[in-house]
């Protein structure tokens, strides 16, 4: 038995942060969150998308119902270290996300080779479902950043995260090679992620509005294909110059 929770449903909203408005509201949150469990991190992903990345173009469109598939890690991590395999889904606003725990050379002889995991259970059988019906998926980009990870005190399915230094690149796939990448966001800038099993406190709500913090679209994985798609416009332009 591991002590990762593996299923979700749950609400998500996102909110960018300047620098001042995340030390203002750390200190309003003093007395209603604690660090969680996982408290400071590094996550490292890797997105699998299709060789025209149909799964991310689809989700840019926003769509009633949408699916990704990735693969993270909590650091960078060995062949023989523990990963996840997640699987998530967004129906009318709700996320739902699967997710199984397997050695890196596992997950990799899985996604990237396509070979049957040895353990089967009900979410191996929904991602074996989805990798059939994407028969091209690959891995396409490597996501990290530096989280910092707070949950209700009084609830504790309230849980509210802080990205910054948001990095992606397009190349060396693996979760065994070293961070670095391309910045998805200012250098000021944090991501917050406010995830609950239902409605928002209405504490927090209050905060919120006081402070000026509005709600925000935005998904690590599209900016990162956005940016991928303008570094080839720049390319192409620049060999048609020459």
């Amino acid at each position: 038995m591991n002590d990762y929770q593996d299923t979700f449903k749950r609400y998500e909203k996102k909110y960018l942060l300047t620098e001042i408005q995340y030390k203002t509201l750390m200190l309003f949150l003093e007395g209603r969150c604690k660090m969680d469990r996982f408290g400071k991190s590094n996550i490292c992903n890797i997105y699998f998308d299709t060789p025209n990345y149909q799964l991310i173009r689809n989700s840019l469109e926003k769509p009633i119902y949408k699916e990704k598939l990735r693969l993270r890690s909590y650091g960078m991590t060995e062949i023989d270290g523990t990963v996840f395999v997640e699987l998530k889904k967004k129906y009318k606003g709700v996320v739902y996300k699967r997710r199984v725990d397997m050695k890196l050379y596992e997950a990799e002889n899985y996604l990237y080779e396509k070979h049957s995991v040895k353990k089967k259970n009900q979410i191996t059988n929904e991602i074996d479902w989805f990798l059939k019906y994407y028969q091209e998926i690959m891995p396409v980009m490597y996501i990290s950043y530096q989280r910092i990870a707070l949950t209700g005190i009084e609830d504790p399915n309230l849980r509210i995260t802080f990205d910054k230094n948001i990095l992606w690149r397009e190349e060396e796939l693996h979760l065994y090679q070293k961070i670095w990448g391309n910045p998805i966001l200012q250098e000021e800038e944090r991501l917050m992620e406010i995830k609950m099993a239902g409605s928002m406190p209405l504490w927090l709500a209050k905060l919120l509005d006081q402070l000026k913090i509005y709600p925000v679209s935005l998904s690590k994985y599209g900016k990162g294909y956005l940016k991928l798609q303008e570094k080839k416009r720049e390319q192409k332009g620049s060999v048609v110059c020459a």
